[in-house]
């Protein structure tokens, strides 16, 4: 269901330069294009804002925040309400955009920071065209293209993770919110919480656990963490936007008589909301996208794609899970058709030739153990892994001193890891069948949690393939 996709970012597979004009080269986005229609409603319910709102919006990186939500930054400015957005990173990986901006390669780590103030500037000219001024903007400064990393790898005892480019393990601008911070999960959340304390959000803005990019991903997954362990204080609303996904949005390029549609394999899987934009508010859009010259200058076709009638909000719902919701899952799953396990654009031939892709077939409880099952396009061959990730979350213990395990799967055996640190094989239990693999955690290897974090994904060595969606079980 869920192909690498088509990414903004020119860094998808941390390789260097003459990889990524390959590969960036294929990204250039379709012509630019304007269609005269009538205009009618998005259909679909409405995101609303209320007198008493206070909207936080977070954002991956510098655009982020004006492809998901330019329309109700806007709108929310118009009605005087509070506004924050907090940017995860400066955007300083993105080796292709940031070539064809500077004319020649951008690799040594002082160039590489220069790219990410560029991109912080960006924003700064972006969102004041959206009625922001700087004070409302904070930079976190964590590293671009590295966060799902720290996330699975880099929690506690664990030394924080080194930036490709950048080649720095802590946060190394001086305007960043809190400059020196080390490349670690809990520094992360410890920010994240931080600011949610601060400003009390009632809608907060957030990239989508479905969406193919991993900081994307990943400040999905330190939002949800931060949120359950504000819980007795505050509980706003959660309202993911969609960015990278594969094939989507269609057609390319500016389409301003269109919808914002969902990508056909995710129209049914959660409830999406819209918020409608005036052809007005579309136009300021479109200016603030332009600010982001760096990015227009590689990829002006796809950013251009999400200026339409509307934005699109919504997040998948909690399972609880038990045998009997489990086989509901998979029958629904059976009944569906116009599955979407075609390979990335973005992939060369050769791991077009290998991919294999996957999708939840189900979860469910067996006593003490979770059982985890995905459905692959065909089986693993060819050097082709699959992992499975989960962690554990409860609320009365830290939650970077909780287990963070990866089931790695390979054609003949499997490898059980906690963060970086090996265990033996026998701790988990994994089961083939045709397509079908299923992994049976114990609990307590997960720290007996109340709730788990979890998703799986394909690879070829370092270069991701397909992923099924971070998707949040409640086991209270």
């Amino acid at each position: 269901m869920l192909p690498a996709g088509r990414l903004k970012r020119g860094g998808a597979r941390a390789r260097l330069a003459l990889a990524l004009l390959a590969a960036g080269a294929a990204r250039a986005g379709d012509p630019a294009l304007d269609h005269a229609a009538p205009r009618a409603p998005p259909a679909g319910p409405e995101v609303t804002l209320q007198a008493g709102d206070r909207l936080l919006v977070l954002a991956p990186h510098p655009d982020d925040e004006v492809l998901g939500g330019g329309g109700l930054l806007q709108a929310a400015v118009a009605q005087r309400l509070p506004v924050r957005v907090v940017f995860l990173t400066y955007g300083d990986n993105n080796e292709w955009s940031f070539l064809l901006y500077r004319k020649h390669p951008v690799l040594l780590p002082g160039a590489v920071r220069a790219m990410g103030r560029v991109r912080h500037d960006e924003a700064l000219a972006a969102d004041a065209g959206l009625g922001l001024p700087r004070e409302q903007l904070v930079f976190l400064g964590y590293p671009d293209f590295g966060t799902l990393d720290i996330w699975s790898q880099h929690w506690g005892a664990r030394p924080p993770l080194h930036s490709l480019l950048t080649r720095a393990a802590a946060v190394p601008y001086a305007d960043a919110y809190r400059p020196g911070a080390p490349y670690k999960g809990e520094e992360i959340l410890r920010d994240l919480t931080q600011l949610l304390r601060e400003f009390r959000p009632t809608r907060v803005c957030v990239s989508h656990p479905a969406d193919q990019n991993g900081d994307h991903r990943a400040l999905y997954l330190f939002t949800r963490v931060a949120l359950w362990d504000l819980a007795a204080e505050l509980q706003p609303e959660l309202l993911p936007y969609l960015i990278h996904y594969a094939h989507w949005p269609r057609p390319r390029g500016r389409q301003p008589a269109l919808a914002l549609d969902p990508p056909p394999p995710l129209a049914d899987q959660l409830a999406w909301r819209r918020w409608p934009l005036s052809p007005a508010q579309e136009g300021v859009k479109e200016q603030a996208l332009r600010q982001h010259a760096s990015q227009m200058e590689s990829a002006a076709g796809y950013l251009l794609s999400f200026v339409r009638r509307n934005e699109l909000f919504g997040d998948f719902p909690a399972l609880r899970p038990t045998a009997e919701s489990a086989a509901v899952y998979a029958a629904r799953r059976r009944a569906r058709t116009g599955e979407d396990n075609e390979p990335a654009e973005e992939l060369i031939q050769q791991e077009r030739e290998v991919f294999v892709g996957l999708d939840w077939h189900y979860v469910y409880r067996d006593g003490d153990r979770l059982v985890f099952a995905v459905e692959l396009s065909r089986p693993l061959a060819n050097a082709v892994q699959a992992t499975f990730s989960a962690c554990g979350y409860r609320h009365d213990r830290p939650f970077a001193a909780l287990p963070k395990i990866r089931v790695v799967i390979g054609e003949l055996d499997h490898r059980v890891y906690d963060q970086d640190q090996r265990l033996p094989a026998r701790a988990v239990e994994v089961r083939r069948h045709l397509k079908t693999i299923s992994v049976r955690i114990p609990l307590a290897l997960l720290g007996a949690p109340e709730r788990v974090l979890c998703s799986a994904r394909t690879y070829l060595a370092d270069v991701p393939l397909d992923w099924a969606a971070w998707r949040a079980l409640d086991l209270r």
